[in-house]
């Protein structure tokens, strides 16, 4: 059976860091709960259902999670991890998760290796921490996440953790990393790394091999598969004139979220390994009340036919026992300041929850 993962976003408890720059006792929630509705029939904002607004320092909102995604078939939580020279970041929920046991679910770790800016305000040039690269701490880092590796629960191919990083050109000489990281790892008495290169940007495409990655990983929405297919209301320009227009459609890109399913399904697969993904929406009006990227009409049923050819294909590709074909990755399981969530929500409760339940079932 593919093993389903699915992004998990730590962003949801303080850190001294978001006080001081967005302001005391920031989390996500902060951002979800602002967005308000751009056009007729756009679903803003989005708010938690049978979870509520948890913090994920709690033992029990951490349970109650993976409860809710183990019931629905999900395989494990990727998350998002946050390196800086030495410097993590919104690490108190994988540290708990590491030192307590619990809960009993499969995970790995995603490195955002992304520079830290002011995105939640527009500001993305405005940089807060940077990312700065070298072989020290190419090492330094790897060895900080052994203990993470050698954690039963950790995800695994042949005994390898998998360790995604979301910005491989970022990295000035990725080959040096990985071998410094391979090495590390061996060191520390484990078989080496299954390493994955994130595809989410058209420049980060191409074999992931040459780059010392064993497989790259279809992150979606990949926003170059849609072109110029954006929405706009027909005669926009007359409402705006009358006082009657929707102004969401013209300071937001609007796209179909059945558009992206489509061009997805129709990629030709390439030569190299690639992990697919896909996900349940995308709307980050909360982030973003100018300059919004909108999926419009998203829903379970879309969503689990998407899900559902993608396993079908993953299923014929399994003849070849190629371990990219193991997983599928969802983006997201609880991105609500982006719209996009498999957690119950207050519109679907758990309508993609049980779409994606349907679509493992179908699949196996």
């Amino acid at each position: 059976m593919v093993k389903a993962i699915t992004f998990y976003l730590p962003q949801f408890h303080p850190i001294p860091e978001n006080d001081e720059w967005w302001g005391k006792g920031f989390t996500d929630w902060i951002n979800a709960v602002k967005a308000r509705p751009q056009f007729e029939g756009h679903y803003q904002p989005h708010l938690p259902a049978d979870l509520g607004f948890y913090d994920p320092r709690l033992a029990e909102s951490r349970e109650a999670q993976a409860e809710l995604a183990q019931e629905y078939g999900i395989h494990g939580f990727c998350y998002y991890h946050y390196w800086f020279n030495g410097r993590r970041l919104l690490e108190r929920p994988v540290n708990e998760l590491i030192c307590t046991g619990r809960p009993e679910m499969p995970f790995c770790l995603c490195w955002a290796n992304e520079n830290w800016t002011r995105r939640w305000d527009g500001m993305d040039s405005e940089i807060l921490i940077q990312q700065v690269y070298s072989a020290s701490d190419d090492q330094e880092h790897i060895r900080n996440l052994i203990p993470a590796f050698t954690d039963p629960r950790y995800i695994k191919v042949d005994e390898k953790p998998v360790f995604l990083v979301y910005r491989t050109n970022w990295l000035p000489e990725p080959l040096r990393t990985t071998e410094i990281w391979r090495r590390e790892a061996e060191r520390a008495g484990l078989p080496g790394l299954f390493l994955v290169r994130v595809e989410s940007l058209p420049t980060e495409t191409g074999d992931p091999r040459l780059l010392g990655f064993d497989s790259s990983l279809e992150f979606q929405p990949r926003w170059q598969l849609l072109g110029r297919q954006r929405v706009y209301r027909r005669k926009w320009w007359h409402r705006q004139r009358l006082g009657t227009g929707e102004p969401g459609f013209i300071r937001s890109k609007v796209y179909e979220y059945d558009h992206l399913v489509q061009a997805a399904l129709a990629m030709t697969p390439p030569s190299y390994p690639l992990i697919r993904g896909v996900c349940p929406g995308f709307d980050n009006t909360a982030r973003r009340q100018n300059g919004a990227i909108i999926l419009k009409d998203a829903t379970p049923e879309s969503y689990e036919h998407w899900l559902s050819s993608v396993l079908r294909t993953n299923r014929s590709l399994k003849l070849r026992d190629a371990p990219e074909t193991q997983f599928v990755f969802i983006n997201a399981w609880n991105e609500w300041a982006e719209g996009n969530h498999l957690e119950p929500c207050q519109k679907w409760r758990r309508a993609y929850l049980e779409a994606t339940r349907d679509a493992l079932k179908e699949a196996d």
